[in-house]
């Protein structure tokens, strides 16, 4: 069994009867389900998973005012449930997870991942939002919420970046990946670094992931399961993993790789294309860049230097 739907079952037989009973009087004003970081919040968990931060487990997700009133309180009752559930826990947890299911005041849960306790308002601020942290606050399962205020601010995330935000992300990536791949590797190969030219080719694939997620209106997960996730994504998605697979695993013939390479990105160029965000000929990346720039709104995004994203 896997852990999302582990612990639904298991919010279903405790969690929620327990609420009922003892806290019936304010049940409207309760969200529960699974969020956050760990495997199993993706849906990728497997047996290796199990071995720490895995097991029988949901999160609370209460206003400030209701966390103050009967968040410890009911964080205690909590405790009291059992620890083992159709065979599986206690939930081993680690040091680094200990907090991973528990009851959650909503702004200090969001604020822990994107540093503020709402969505902002501000695109320069969304611009500065890690996507591996928007990825980890907005996967998992909502089991129920009453109030819908921690999935109001779950939605305004999953509408995912405002689109001058993602342009501008789109631009930097193709600044980045025909830096990395096109560019320097076959440098770096030429001199005889092979540091130089496996850490070229590492930055390439990793920025090659994120412009995939980016035109998939998709966050980028964590780099352990970038590539499950990559493998469900409708636009490039099996073909970059098979691809970027298949390249990582030609690292000893440098003449394969720079056709691996220059075909990853005449995939990208082609995308680009079909999106209507670029109007310039050639696979090189970079030249594509500022085409995608030029096509942001906000002009202080707009202006900004094409590198950064």
């Amino acid at each position: 069994m896997q852990g999302l739907t582990l612990s639904r079952k298991y919010f279903e037989a405790h969690g929620l009867p327990l609420i009922e009973s003892r806290f019936g009087h304010v049940r409207d004003r309760i969200a529960a389900g699974l969020v956050g970081d760990g495997s199993e919040c993706f849906g990728f968990d497997d047996e290796l998973s199990r071995d720490h931060d895995w097991g029988p487990g949901f999160c609370v997700w209460l206003t400030a005012d209701d966390y103050l009133a009967f968040g410890p309180a009911l964080q205690e009752a909590i405790d009291g449930l059992p620890t083992v559930f159709e065979g599986f826990g206690p939930r081993r947890q680690s040091r680094w997870g200990q907090d991973r299911v528990c009851v959650f005041e909503i702004g200090a849960f969001y604020r822990r991942f994107i540093g503020c306790g709402q969505p902002p308002d501000d695109p320069e601020d969304w611009l500065m939002l890690p996507e591996t942290a928007l990825a980890a606050c907005t996967n998992g399962e909502v089991f129920t919420d009453p109030p819908d205020e921690f999935s109001r601010r779950r939605r305004v995330l999953l509408d995912f970046y405002p689109e001058d935000v993602r342009l501008k992300k789109i631009a930097s990536r193709c600044m980045t990946i025909g830096q990395s791949g096109q560019y320097n590797y076959p440098r770096c190969v030429k001199r005889g670094d092979v540091f130089g030219a496996r850490y070229a080719m590492t930055k390439f694939c990793a920025d090659y992931f994120s412009a995939v997620f980016l035109l998939n209106k998709r966050y980028l997960p964590f780099y352990k399961w970038v590539g499950r996730a990559a493998s469900t994504l409708p636009l490039l998605g099996p073909a970059s993993l098979d691809k970027i697979t298949r390249l990582m695993g030609e690292a000893a013939d440098p003449a394969r790789c720079r056709e691996l390479i220059e075909s990853l990105c005449a995939d990208l160029v082609g995308v680009l294309r079909a999106e209507a965000l670029t109007e310039g000929t050639g696979d090189f990346l970079a030249d594509h860049g500022p085409e995608v720039q030029r096509r942001i709104q906000h002009p202080g995004l707009r202006e900004r230097d094409v590198w950064i994203g």
